[in-house]
């Protein structure tokens, strides 16, 4: 049995010091008697020339249809790939031991190693896709991410401290007129109507869900506010020119660490996790009706919750140790969101062998779990994304 590991940083960073500010912003022949065909020199030359176009412009094509596939990915810290090291918040993750599995130095993403987005970028043959705020004017390598830590689909989740939805829809926009600018304006129009995009969503508005603290809003209307924003997003994205969307469900919530401590017993808790289920039965729904008013309009939808579920109830079946308690951390379940001593509290465990967790810290997949979810994203059945998986939803054809 290996040793867990705890560290004291150097640091002493109180919470409350920290200073926040809002955001503004192929028959073969016979060998023995083979088929006797007698061309002239001219015949010859005509098919060789023929051959030689044909190659040209199949290559040409091939390799317009690779450079013109792109993905732009929204939401919260499942995919920040290092949004927030640009904004002054908390939700940092751009110090040890984050990013220590593939990376071997912080990125900002919040795990040992890869997210979801960047197994889906490399399945795509795409390069790692940059945080938008980290690029240039001139440049545009694949796409853009624009996940920020803590985001939610409503404008008041974690106000001032994040990117939230509508700001991403907006620095959208902004590169897609820069995109304009920059290239032909067709080309330009058949990145954004070719990409795929990429969106998880809705995890913090759970998260900070108290109907004390909001009105008496019912778990169902609450939800409706989130699929109504999650809609106007969309809405806004398609007006832009984009026409595929993969959508994230809301995985086990209540399951991860952070809300299994707060549980008497330990448990997973039962209000988050039905908000979980209600936003996976009504955004399904507002896909397809989309589908019917949106011309052009495609879309993959993966069930992140089931899947999720079977991997914290039967974690061996899927190559884990552990999926209760997290890898790094302090507390019971690790669940205290201490890992790398930078955020209030120096002293933190660190597991040996994060590859054997299901979750990196208390709220965050490791990066095997990662590997695992893009993996499924990617060719699963329709047992678990439909009405496409993403090899498929990346080579239809933008209309």
């Amino acid at each position: 049995m290996h040793r867990e590991k705890t560290f004291v940083t150097n640091s002493m960073i109180a919470t409350s010091s920290i200073n926040i500010q809002r955001i503004d912003f192929k028959a073969k022949d016979d060998e023995n008697h083979p088929p006797q065909i007698i061309m002239s020199a001219r015949t010859l030359h005509i098919i060789f020339f023929a051959s030689l176009a044909s190659l040209f412009l199949s290559t040409h094509c091939d390799n317009q249809s690779q450079k013109d596939v792109a993905l732009f990915i929204f939401g919260d810290s499942l995919n920040d790939a290092g949004t927030n090291n640009y904004i002054d918040t908390l939700f940092r993750a751009n110090f040890p031991p984050y990013g220590e599995t593939f990376f071997h130095h912080p990125t900002g993403r919040f795990t040992d190693g890869r997210l979801i987005a960047d197994f889906i970028a490399e399945y795509a043959k795409l390069p790692l896709i940059p945080p938008y705020l980290q690029m240039k004017d001139d440049e545009f390598m694949g796409g853009a991410n624009f996940a920020s830590a803590g985001a939610g689909a409503l404008v008041d989740t974690y106000k001032g401290f994040v990117v939230d939805m509508m700001v991403q829809l907006k620095q959208f926009e902004q590169l897609e007129k820069k995109l304009r600018k920059k290239m032909r304006s067709e080309k330009a129009k058949r990145i954004i109507k070719e990409g795929v995009y990429l969106i998880s969503i809705g995890n913090n508005d759970y998260f900070v869900y108290d109907p004390a603290l909001f009105n008496s809003i019912s778990m169902e209307d609450y939800v409706g506010m989130v699929i109504g924003n999650i809609t106007t997003v969309l809405k806004g994205i398609y007006k832009v020119g984009g026409r595929k969307f993969a959508m994230i469900g809301i995985g086990p919530i209540g399951c991860v660490p952070a809300m299994r401590a707060s549980t008497r017993n330990g448990t997973c808790s039962g209000k988050a996790n039905k908000l979980a289920k209600l936003h996976n039965i009504a955004l399904p729904s507002i896909l397809a009706k989309l589908e019917t008013q949106l011309q052009g309009f495609e879309y993959a939808y993966f069930d992140f919750y089931t899947t999720g579920s079977d991997n914290i109830k039967n974690p061996s079946k899927y190559g884990f140790k552990e999926a209760k308690t997290a890898c790094c951390g302090s507390g019971p379940f690790r669940a205290e969101p201490t890992c790398g001593g930078k955020r209030g509290v120096e002293e933190y465990s660190l597991c040996r062998h994060p590859e054997k967790y299901v979750f990196f810290d208390a709220n965050h997949p490791s990066e095997r779990a990662n590997r695992q979810v893009a993996q499924l994203m990617w060719n699963g059945s329709l047992s678990v994304i439909k009405p496409h998986n993403l090899e498929a939803l990346f080579k239809l054809e933008g209309v």
